[in-house]
């Protein structure tokens, strides 16, 4: 039987020879959101389960790659950083059409909107708080001793991930976005220089990506490693600032124009030091071209999500088609960004 993109009758044979302790039957569930890979709530009458796949259809190269969200999260399993348990990766595609891998059900909160609207403005600053201690985690993990030592290259981070975004926007490309394009010649001509630090990065950090408990503001399971891979940790941390500049609602999911200090939540700045404090850190320099990166690789990332849409592959097509008008509003602020860089 298939439910949306899911045969839950070749999901259940497989598990079943490769999951010990695997029970049918199962039913499944399209979980909501996520643009890049399909999730899917699998219930069975002993426990649930969570699938990740590859999305159908062609795909754009070292894109949707499951296999590296499997292996990240495995390694972290012992660590500082929350994360749902590993079961087991399929990267057979004749199985369900695609790679797939099956994680434990983590029950907790997820907040779509970072005004966090239904709690207190102490709650709010539990939250941020512990966003920013889970953040400076996985930028201190030892990636030797947990053995993602090789899960990223050797060189400079942004010139690797500014070659790679601009291909990848490059393939996607719909239509000309000047703003994108002066942006992409910024970036490259304003690189600082290579510092040799290397941590592991999330790549899309934000707290959407992430689940709390239902009775406290502790993080259960950082969600989403896709782009993660090991590179420089400011990219993190921008990226945060990033999406904070975004509009309210439920396509910005940012925090423009709102009253942080009414509602309890960290400006920028204080966001900053807090994590600054916790790395160990006096400060960080050029920090505009950090967020003109972030703005660009976003950018680049939801106009590969426009383009499945208009091929017909994305997993939420109308929302992907929204989040796509976004695309020249990331390149304006990126270029914005670049003028404190």
């Amino acid at each position: 039987m298939e439910t949306g993109t899911l045969d839950t009758g070749a999901v259940a044979g497989w598990l079943s020879a490769n999951l010990p302790g695997f029970q049918g039957p199962l039913e499944a569930t399209k979980i909501a959101g996520g643009q890049s890979n399909p999730t899917f709530l699998l219930a069975t009458p002993a426990r649930n389960y969570v699938l990740r796949r590859k999305p159908p259809g062609v795909l754009l190269k070292s894109a949707h790659a499951v296999d590296r969200e499997f292996r990240v999260q495995k390694a972290l399993a012992a660590s500082a950083v929350p994360v749902a348990g590993m079961h087991v990766l399929c990267e057979d595609d004749d199985v369900i059409g695609s790679a797939f891998y099956v994680m434990d059900h983590v029950d907790g909160r997820q907040f779509d909107d970072p005004r966090l609207p239904d709690l207190d403005p102490a709650a709010r600053g539990r939250v941020f708080d512990e966003m920013n201690r889970v953040l400076a985690a996985v930028h201190s993990v030892n990636i030797a001793a947990v053995g993602l030592s090789d899960y990223g290259p050797e060189g400079n981070y942004y010139a690797r991930q500014i070659s790679r975004w601009t291909k990848q926007y490059r393939a996607s490309e719909t239509e000309t976005v000047a703003d994108m394009d002066a942006l992409i010649d910024w970036l490259a001509a304003n690189m600082p220089p290579d510092d040799g630090w290397r941590t592991l990065v999330h790549g899309d950090f934000r707290i959407d990506n992430m689940l709390f408990a239902k009775d406290s503001e502790t993080v259960l399971a950082m969600l989403d490693w896709e782009l993660s891979t090991i590179g420089h940790p400011f990219a993190d941390l921008a990226s945060v600032i990033m999406q904070w500049q975004m509009p309210p609602g439920n396509e910005g999911r940012g925090l423009a124009g709102v009253d942080r200090e009414s509602l309890g939540i960290p400006s920028d700045q204080a966001f900053i030091a807090a994590y600054c404090r916790r790395m160990g850190l006096p400060g960080i320099d050029r920090f505009g071209f950090y967020l003109a990166f972030c703005f660009f690789r976003m950018g680049a990332i939801i106009q590969g999500v426009l383009k499945r849409a208009l091929d017909g592959n994305a997993s939420d097509p109308d929302r992907a088609m929204r989040l796509g008008a976004f695309v020249p509003r990331f390149a304006q602020a990126g270029l914005e960004a670049a003028k404190h860089g």
